[in-house]
């Protein structure tokens, strides 16, 4: 499956679980338990901003927050706020199935076979029409905003509305990758929980015992490559992100030499369909291989601006590539061009 196929969610990390089908979290027990006294005491405030590093579990902690106030029933052989798989709430919110959440995220573009590059107004606005229904059961409703990152201007102004009027018996989940660049009035609004990365050792154990990874004198350093984000290292190690990132470093050492047969080949390996994993990963060591070379110049006494102007170039076509439905493969080879640009000015 690709991320440009309904099947893999815009929610969804390449190589991992979709959050609402992970019943375990990593090292995040104190906003676990910073909910759970809050839900168990009956002071629960209507929105709840959880931000951190991608890939460490946002989105899991929050679907497990919404399986709490739904009605799952406790079971701490899965942790703080955890529950069974086997549980009927939990069954129904893997299936998508239960009226009484509503998860808001980057819509399915029919036209160009993708998801789309923002949340839109038209998502925004579900939310206040699904608070404004009658509950099931429990009573409660919950909405998960993933990520409220991608959320434009007329989206987020949208949300704003429900935020300042909070729903009665209803809850809002903001995920974050970024909260900075959320409005203030929204993180105003919202109580904080600030995610942070696990230890090294804590995530390389994860991977082996929870994933079946194998273990192997890479793979620390492959767990501190992706920044202790256990799910970031859940892609890498298992997919073909170790060799990647090795080929790109290789790559951009090269400088100047780099041919037009080795861009190419680079290029054709992280894009097409089903590579959306790879061609993250390959972004991702690029920026990190200039970032490399910019401090190895400047501890040199060497110029370090043309490597300083190649990641911030890069970062930005990126972008581009993403707003604009940009062909990857064009992409990729523009910002291996940037490499060879700054190879040749320092």
């Amino acid at each position: 499956m690709s991320l440009t196929d309904p099947d893999i969610a815009s929610d969804q990390e390449a190589g991992c679980l979709a959050p609402r089908e992970r019943y375990d979290l990593l090292g995040h027990d104190e906003a676990e338990q910073a909910f759970a006294t809050a839900w168990n005491t009956g002071r629960l405030h209507h929105a709840w901003l959880i931000s951190g590093p991608k890939g460490i579990g946002k989105a899991t902690l929050a679907w497990r927050m919404a399986r709490r106030v739904l009605g799952a029933a406790p079971d701490a052989e899965y942790g703080t706020l955890g529950s069974s798989p086997r549980d009927p709430v939990c069954q129904l919110l893997e299936a998508m199935a239960n009226p009484d959440l509503l998860l808001l995220r980057r819509p399915w573009d029919e036209k160009r076979k993708r998801w789309r590059a923002e949340i839109t107004v038209d998502e925004a606005r579900k939310a206040p029409s699904f608070f404004e229904k009658s509950a099931g059961a429990g009573g409660w409703r919950v909405c998960i905003v993933d990520s409220a990152d991608d959320m434009n201007r007329n989206a987020a102004n949208a949300l704003l509305k429900t935020l300042e009027e909070p729903p009665k018996r209803g809850i809002l989940i903001l995920i974050s990758h970024s909260p900075g660049r959320l409005p203030a009035t929204i993180r105003s609004r919202c109580r904080k929980l600030v995610l942070r990365a696990p230890e090294v050792d804590q995530v390389t154990q994860w991977l082996c015992e929870r994933n079946g990874v194998a273990r192997d004198a890479s793979l620390d350093q492959l767990v501190a490559y992706a920044g202790a984000s256990p799910g970031r290292a859940l892609t890498l190690a298992t997919g073909d992100g170790a060799s990647l990132i090795r080929d790109v470093d290789t790559l951009v050492a090269r400088g100047k030499l780099l041919s037009d047969e080795e861009a190419r080949r680079i290029a054709d390996r992280v894009t097409g369909k089903g590579r959306e994993d790879q061609l993250a990963v390959f972004y991702d060591a690029l920026a990190r291989a200039y970032q490399a070379q910019a401090r190895q110049r400047a501890l040199q006494g060497q110029d370090p601006k043309g490597w300083i102007k190649a990641w911030a170039d890069t970062a930005k076509l990126v972008r581009d590539a993403e707003a604009l439905y940009l062909d990857p493969k064009q992409t990729v080879l523009q910002a291996l061009a940037l490499s060879r640009a700054a190879a040749s000015t320092s």
